[in-house]
Order: C-alpha cells, then sequence, then structure tokens
C-alpha cells in the first residue's frame, strides 16, 4: 500500500510539473507586460519633476491630486458618462438581445449584425462622424429646423456636450454588449419560454422572471467590463469634443494624457492619476461582484 501511495504522489506531481510548464510561459507574459509595468508606474507616481528630471518625493503627486481642480471636473466627468451611459447602454442592449433572440423573427442576422457594425467602425472615424451631425449646421440642427425648433449649439454648451458623448457611446457599444446577452440567451433551452406561455406568463414577466435571472452571470461580467472601459473612457474626450467647452467634458484619462504629452510632461502626477483609476476600478469591481454573488 505505501509503495501504491508512492506512486500515486508522484504521479500527483508529475501532473503538477506538467501544468506548470504549459502556464510558465503565460505567467512569465503576464508578469514581464502586466505586473511589471504597474510596479513601475507605482515608483514613478512618488516622483516629481518635469520631463525625465525626476526626483522622490513620496505620495505628494497624491496630495496635489485632492486639490487639483482640473482632476476633480474630470472625475464629475467621467463619472457622469458611467452613471447615464453604462445603464442605459446595458438595459438597451438586453432588450435588443431579447427580441432578436425570438425564433419566429425574420431576417435577423440581418439585424443581428446592423446593430454591431457600429462596434467595428473606428474610434476616431465614428468620432468624427457624430462631430459633423452634431455640428451648428449638422444633420442633426438641420432636422430641428425642419421641425420648426430652434438649432441647438451642441459644443458650446457642457451639459449638451456631455449628452452627445453619451449618445455616441451607447450607439457605438450597445451591439457589443448585446453578443453577450445573445450568446447567453442561446444557452436557455426555448422550453422554458414555451412552459411559461402555456402557463399564461406575458412576454414581459417572462422577461423579469426567466431571462434577466438566468442572464445575470453574463449581465454582471458586461457591467464590470463597462464599467471599467468607461473609467478609461479616452477617445470620444480627445476627438469628439477635445475636452470642450473648456474641460467641462475632459475624462481623468484625457487629462492623463494632457498631463503627459500635450503640457510640459510631468509623468510622475501622470502616472499617481493613473494609479487612482486603477484603485477605481478595483473597487467598483469588487463591489459589483459582491453584489452579484449568488451566495
Amino acid at each position: 500500500m505505501s509503495s501504491q501511495n508512492k506512486k500515486g504522489l508522484t504521479l500527483a506531481k508529475k501532473h503538477n510539473l506538467t501544468g506548470w510548464v504549459f502556464l510558465l510561459p503565460a505567467t512569465l507574459l503576464i508578469a514581464v507586460f502586466s505586473f511589471w509595468p504597474m510596479i513601475q508606474a507605482f515608483i514613478l507616481s512618488l516622483q516629481t519633476g518635469m520631463g525625465m528630471n525626476l526626483t522622490f518625493k513620496g505620495f505628494s503627486n497624491y496630495f496635489r491630486i485632492l486639490k487639483d481642480p482640473t482632476f476633480k471636473q474630470t472625475l464629475f466627468n467621467t463619472f457622469f458618462y458611467l452613471i447615464i451611459q453604462v445603464p442605459v447602454m446595458l438595459i438597451l442592449a438586453l432588450a435588443l438581445a431579447s427580441m432578436l433572440n425570438n425564433k419566429q423573427l425574420r431576417f435577423k442576422g440581418v439585424f443581428r449584425t446592423a446593430i454591431f457594425l457600429p462596434c467595428a467602425t473606428s474610434l476616431v472615424s465614428y468620432a468624427m462622424i457624430f462631430r459633423s451631425m452634431f455640428a451648428n449646421d449638422g444633420f442633426i440642427n438641420t432636422v430641428l429646423r425642419n421641425m420648426g425648433m430652434s438649432p441647438v449649439m451642441w459644443f458650446a454648451n457642457a451639459w449638451t456636450a456631455r449628452i452627445v458623448i453619451i449618445v455616441a457611446l451607447v450607439w457605438r457599444w450597445t451591439g457589443y454588449n448585446m453578443v453577450f446577452y445573445l450568446s447567453g440567451l442561446q444557452n436557455i433551452e426555448y422550453s422554458v419560454y414555451e412552459a411559461a406561455k402555456i402557463d399564461g406568463a406575458s412576454p414581459l414577466q417572462s422577461f423579469f422572471k426567466i431571462t434577466v435571472p438566468l442572464l445575470k452571470p453574463t449581465i454582471l461580467l458586461t457591467t464590470i467590463m463597462s464599467t471599467n472601459g468607461t473609467l478609461q473612457l479616452f477617445d470620444e474626450s480627445v476627438n469628439l469634443t477635445n475636452g470642450g467647452p473648456g474641460k467641462s467634458t475632459m475624462t481623468m484619462s484625457h487629462y492623463i494624457y494632457n498631463t503627459s504629452f500635450v503640457q510640459s510632461p510631468n509623468f510622475g502626477y501622470a502616472a499617481a492619476m493613473s494609479i487612482i483609476i486603477l484603485i477605481m476600478v478595483a473597487i467598483l469591481a469588487l463591489l459589483q461582484m459582491k453584489v452579484g454573488d449568488e451566495r
């Protein structure tokens, strides 16, 4: 018996060793290209100075963030986009996925492709299209004039400029999240919906009693991804409004970019702001996972 146990232990060790051999290349790549840059960024955030003339100043950059009005403005802008855009986008994506999952619907492939296509467009291209659409003499204001309404100077006012960014984000990313929900819905047996229909359940009751509970893990995944992406929002702020008017639509990532490459480069302060975003993403993801935990 003892020899068999030894042989079994030896075999288990061989299996573990084989697993680590296969995992080692990926582990090294993650460590070198993900964790090491994060450590370097934290070390950089403890230094101050312009360009590469940096000196170690401890947590002075983090204390500076607390007093920086521009960072507070970009923080407000980013969370405004997060609070408004993410729920609207995910609810719309879930509703579209439920409608397009109907077996009796014709041309489903065409509708799915049309809704997903915005996600495949270039970030710069779609931002420029929206900029031209909402220009003073653009398509939207032309429609408003034809309806007898006054045109809106969309990019001259902070709130209307923020609305344009939210509309652009919803247009581009709704189809992306819809694909996740469609994938989850296709794993739900259609007979469940048929049984609910026989029992007298309305489409709305089936949606809230069957679709939403069974898609809870997918909804949690898309919520975390959308939150992560919105907190790092950059392209729309740069290409659509350039942070204007003033800095009323600038995001945190846009401010970090300006601090690093547009203004006099202050890499230590930019790194400190990046660490703050990392902490925010981690905290929000943890809270969302706790809320979505079945236990």
